[in-house]
This record gives C-alpha cells, structure tokens and sequence, in this order.
C-alpha cells in the first residue's frame, strides 16, 4: 500500500529571520524531531524536493516582483515590501524550493508513487499576492501548485482548503474569477489580513468558488467542523475535483503565540480525514498539504503530528 510522502529540506532552515520573528527555523525542527520521536517519520515515503522552475512561479506572481525577491536577499535589503517579510541571503533560495516542494509532491500523488503528501516547508505562502510579499510569505506555494497540477497534469478542478487563522489572501486574489478552483477557507475574522468577509464569493465567472467562513475568536472543533461539514462537504462534492491541497497552517491551535482560536489537535485531525474523505470520493485520494502558520513550537509539533498520523490512516 503507497504509504503517505514526507517532503522536507534542511535549506528551509537557512531563511533566516531575526530574532524574536515568530516565522523561525525551529518550527520545522520542531515538527521533524516530533516525528521522529514518535516513531512516525520513518513510515513516511521520503519525497525529493526540487527549485521550483520559473515558469511555474511565474503562473502566479510577476516577473520582475520575483527579481526583485531575489535581489532583495543578493543585496541584503533586510526585508521585501513590508518588516515582517526579512530576508537573509538564502531566503530566495528557500521560497524555490519551498514552492517546488509542492510540485515534488503533486508529481509523487499524481504518479500513484504515495497516496498523500504532507510539505513541511518554509517560508509559508498563502499571504503572497502576485506583486508583492507580505505576513511572512513570499511566494504561494499552493496557489503555484494548483497552477502545476492543471497545466502539467492536465488536473482541470483544483480544490483548495485553508485551515490557517490568518485568512490566505494570496490565495483568494489568485483564484477570485476562476471557476475552475474552489478557495475554501476557515479564519479569524476580523483579523490579520483584513479579508476574508463571508461576502467575498469571487468575482466574474468565479462567483461562489471563493468560500469564507469567518471565524469569531475562540471558535474551536465545533465551529470549524460545522463549517467542513456543511459548507465545504456539499460544495466539493458539485464541484468533483481533480486534486485537493491544503494550506495547513497550525496557529488555529489552542495556546498559539498569533492566534485567538482554539482548535484541538484531535479537531485538525477529524478536518484532514474529512478533506481525505473529499479526496477519496472525488479523485482517487490525490491530496497535498503544505505548512503554513503555527508559532508555539510543542503546540506545532503536536497539530503537525494529529495532521499526518490522520493522512497515514
């Protein structure tokens, strides 16, 4: 039985920060170690990650704004576009191959080589609009990777899901007038970044494919998995996707340093094996999940480990 792919680069380690900046490389040691001590990593598929090439980045931001990424952490500029967003010389190099992370493991769920993928990864993306880096993210490794799997794998309908507190507006301003992926997203509202109204269902051709189900401060299980169940279920099903991904971010978490939601580890696991299960009835289990937000490193391990002991089931 294809086993669930792991992909992780000890390169994503090398973006550095600052200190003090919640987005620090001992969120993925963290998760890495957890995974080791608890017997799970080694019953994971190793997946080899890759740059991702231009021509895929460039399906979602401009040109000269990844230029100006790279040049950026060449000149040590200290930060693009806004302070939260640093960059340090292997910043550039990392956001790549945290982008082609994705497409490594699209690539392996496509080619039946596992069943599922989760891409422990940094920088995270779905903040990242097409001109521009903001909330920690420089480029949006699941909307690239949406783009990957319709142009390369001729994958038409693309489902993505977003469990991170801080609504993806990347994400959403990519796909706003496309009816041919559905954004689905559980968030604080009003909260960091300032989208993600109930009222914003997309635009032109895309109306009803952008699904925003905002979040009062200390929602929790309950909230997020009434949403999942009666919002997000129906919708897939009409919709049928080809592939599923997930901007897994963990901050939703209890305890978590950025957020003010209370999602249990136990309530990130019943989410993943409803989107499995959407997967599952839809297209043949093709899902991939990528690390977003989540800042309380025991706290990120411990969601991190429900979310793929959930995908190896």
């Amino acid at each position: 039985m294809a086993k669930t792919g792991f992909v992780y680069d000890e390169i994503f380690l090398k973006h550095k920060t600052g200190a003090g900046h919640p987005e620090r490389p001992e969120r993925l040691t963290a998760i890495v170690e957890n995974l080791k001590k608890k017997d799970l990593l080694r019953q994971l598929q190793t997946i080899n990650t890759r740059d991702a090439e231009q021509e895929w980045i460039e399906t979602i931001h401009d040109a000269d704004y990844i230029e100006r990424v790279k040049a950026a952490c060449e000149d040590g500029d200290g930060h693009v576009d806004t302070m939260d967003c640093p960059v340090s010389p292997m910043t550039y190099a990392a956001a790549v191959r945290a982008a082609g992370a994705m497409l490594s493991a699209v690539d392996a769920v496509v080619a039946g080589d596992v069943k599922n993928a989760f891409c422990a990864v940094r920088p995270p993306g779905h903040h990242a609009l097409r001109n521009r880096a903001m909330g920690f993210c420089y480029f949006n490794n699941v909307a690239i990777a949406a783009r990957y799997a319709q142009k390369k794998h001729s994958l038409s309908r693309v489902l993505i899901i977003d469990w991170d507190v801080h609504h993806g507006n990347g994400t959403q301003a990519a796909f706003y007038d496309d009816p041919t992926v559905i954004y689905f997203s559980t968030h604080l509202y009003p909260f960091y970044p300032g989208s993600g109204a109930a009222d914003e269902r997309g635009t032109g051709k895309g109306v009803g494919f952008t699904i925003n189900c905002p979040m009062r401060a200390g929602a929790g299980d309950a909230e997020c998995l009434k949403a999942f169940n009666e919002r997000l279920v129906p919708a897939a099903k009409e919709f049928h996707p080809d592939i599923v991904l997930i901007s897994a971010g963990f901050d939703a978490r209890e305890d978590d340093l950025l957020g003010r939601m209370q999602v249990t580890d136990a309530g990130f696991a019943e989410m993943t094996r409803i989107v499995k299960k959407i997967a599952a009835d839809c297209c043949g289990g093709r899902l991939v999940s990528t690390l977003e937000g989540g800042y309380y490193l025991e706290g990120l391990a411990l969601a991190a480990e429900a979310h793929v002991r959930a995908l190896m089931e």
